[in-house]
């Protein structure tokens, strides 16, 4: 790591169990990860495991709630939390939430998602084509590994892309293939799509470290 650069100051938002949370956690504390520290969790929901994980690691944790009638409410708290905790990137790991196209401007590339389907590099169009030539359609919004099965792929995966306004469009930072294994269930899929997360949201923060020290 660059001694003169500074680590990235994460911002982690949860709405679940937080494994991908976990994932970069393990990570930092191993050394694998010096390039960040994860300065706050967030989480839209008070039940959820990873703020659990998050006070077992002594990381403060905010709880904020988020429906429809609320977003502009949260926003204006959350966007007081990342000036107050001087956040660099924010994570969505499970974030069920979407942020307002006013959010997202404000901070440009500094806001990265997890999306359980393979997108395209620019994060746009309607097919990407796999490392063995395969065109494949491409899924967004919710259940998108069962609609992957529905269709009989043989491959899917997940990809890291920094948010913009357009859901699910931005700019692919990394991605990993998972196969499609014959009688796979939406469940045993999503276990295996889980564990090529815990491996991509850390590689996809390095990425974004180094990129920030090359502008």
């Amino acid at each position: 790591m660059d001694s003169q650069q500074a680590p990235l100051r994460l911002a982690v938002l949860v709405s679940g169990s937080g494994s991908n949370l976990q994932a970069l956690i393990d990570a930092i504390e191993r050394q694998q990860l010096p390039e960040a520290e994860i300065a706050l969790v967030i989480s839209s929901r008070a039940d959820a495991y990873g703020l659990q994980r998050a006070l077992k690691h002594r990381i403060p944790t905010v709880y904020l709630p988020w429906n429809r009638s609320q977003r502009l409410e949260a926003e204006a708290r959350t966007l007081a939390l990342l000036r107050l905790f001087e956040i660099d990137l924010l994570v969505l790991a499970g974030f069920m939430r979407i942020f307002s196209p006013g959010f997202v401007d404000q901070f440009p590339r500094r806001i990265i998602n997890l999306h359980p389907a393979l997108l395209p590099d620019s994060g746009m169009g309607d097919t990407f084509v796999t490392s063995d030539g395969t065109t494949i359609p491409v899924f967004r919004g919710l259940h998108v590994l069962q609609h992957a099965l529905d269709a009989g792929l043989k491959v899917t995966g997940s990809t890291v892309h920094y948010v913009i306004p357009e859901l699910d469009a931005g700019p692919v930072l990394c991605r990993r293939e998972v196969p499609i294994e014959p009688g796979d269930t939406e469940e045993t899929l999503q276990k295996r799509v889980k564990q090529a997360e815990h491996r991509l949201i850390v590689e996809a923060v390095k990425k974004h470290y180094q990129e920030r020290g090359r502008r």
